[in-house]
């Protein structure tokens, strides 16, 4: 076992990776309260959210100090996208986090973005 995995405690192993069910994150829920899509921009108040927050809840507001679109908090947070919604619509009825549309000015069909896109994917891999 690394050192980085000694420091995360029993909620980590190198091997097996994540060791708590990613829906734990959300207790449970799948349904977010608040309509998002993949690339719905959230973005963060400066309001402080009353109440009690996971850790999740922490790194996702710490991610949207700038708008940013609701796939890319959660692939920075490796939790799948329904978790994530739940979390950053937990965030939006405590008023920390504020949506938007998404900034696109394309049809989502448009073969050149589409394109785009499976370059950037293709890219990654």
């Amino acid at each position: 076992m690394s050192a980085a995995a000694a420091d995360d405690g029993p909620w980590l192993d190198e091997a097996a990776g994540r060791l708590v069910r990613p829906f734990t994150a959300s207790d449970g829920r799948t349904r977010p309260t608040v309509a998002l899509d993949l690339m719905t921009q959230v973005m963060a108040t400066g309001a402080t959210p009353l109440g009690y927050l996971g850790p999740e809840h922490a790194q996702a507001l710490d991610r949207c100090r700038a708008p940013v679109p609701v796939a890319e908090v959660a692939a920075h947070l490796a939790l799948p996208v329904a978790v994530t919604k739940v979390l950053l619509s937990d965030l939006v009825d405590r008023g920390a986090l504020t949506t938007e549309p998404p900034a696109v000015h394309h049809h989502p069909t448009d073969r050149a973005l589409l394109e785009a896109v499976l370059d950037a994917l293709r890219r990654q891999l």
